[in-house]
């Protein structure tokens, strides 16, 4: 099946302003998640979809392939499916998303989320990474538990699954996972994830994945090995991305 991998890269963030276009490495941010997906030769075709003239100059001049989007997109799956509908994309089978604040996100959890819809098994993919203690408590790392077949059963920032009794956290080890921001989606689903209205669930939490899994859209989860870094959301987790790419590059 042929993949394509979209970027979406919206300029409004309101924790970290311009966020696509602050530096990693002494490059901007959403051509650093542009090359790293280059290198994984995982997609046959990877786009960036932003909603600013600014980033889409930015990608230009560095040979990344970029479309404009609407400004009004809900959620960045939104932002991908305007994009997959565009007439030079039909083709494409299957859809990739990963996150344009993403610049560390491994390798192994794309091609999962791909090879899940890919073969089948489900209509959607994404991935999931052990959780320490720490992500465990902390809201701002989403968690997911999944069912025997690897399928997602919920995702939250609360800690899932609860230690009712107490004791040792070592416990949840085997079913502690914290959720990667890449989603992989046949055609078709998320065709109809986008046409679905907001669910309560999903607006609560502020997870827009809630929202096919409230609909009985079944979304399967590779797990991964543990990961180094994250999604960048602030000056702080920039602060701490250029330092593991100065370690990475130059140490």
């Amino acid at each position: 099946m042929s993949t394509l991998a979209v970027i979406p890269a919206r300029l409004g963030a309101t924790r970290l302003p311009s966020k696509p276009l602050r530096l990693l490495g002494g490059s901007p941010l959403i051509l650093r998640v542009w090359e790293r997906m280059q290198k994984m030769r995982v997609a046959d075709r990877v786009v960036v979809a932003t909603d600013a003239i600014e980033v889409l100059d930015v990608c230009r001049s560095a040979g990344a392939e970029a479309v404009i989007t609407r400004s009004d997109h809900p959620s960045g799956t939104d932002r991908v499916a305007e994009v997959a509908a565009m007439a030079r994309f039909v083709g494409f089978d299957v859809i990739v998303n990963v996150q344009g604040d993403e610049p560390y996100v491994p390798e192994d959890a794309v091609a999962g989320a791909v090879k899940l819809v890919a073969s089948g098994r489900f209509v959607l993919g994404t991935a999931a990474a052990p959780a320490d203690a720490a992500a465990q408590q902390d809201p701002g790392v989403v968690k997911v538990v999944t069912d025997d077949t690897g399928r997602a059963m919920y995702f939250s920032r609360a800690p899932i699954p609860f230690l009712r009794d107490g004791g040792d956290a070592g416990s949840l080890a085997p079913v502690i996972r914290r959720h990667i921001g890449v989603y992989a989606y046949q055609r078709a689903a998320l065709a109809r994830w986008v046409a679905l209205p907001p669910h309560p669930l999903e607006l609560v939490e502020r997870l827009e994945q809630l929202r096919p899994l409230a609909a009985g859209i079944p979304m399967g989860v590779v797990t991964i090995g543990p990961v180094a870094g994250g999604g960048i959301d602030t000056e702080e987790d920039l602060a701490l991305a250029n330092a593991l790419w100065t370690e990475h590059h130059l140490g």
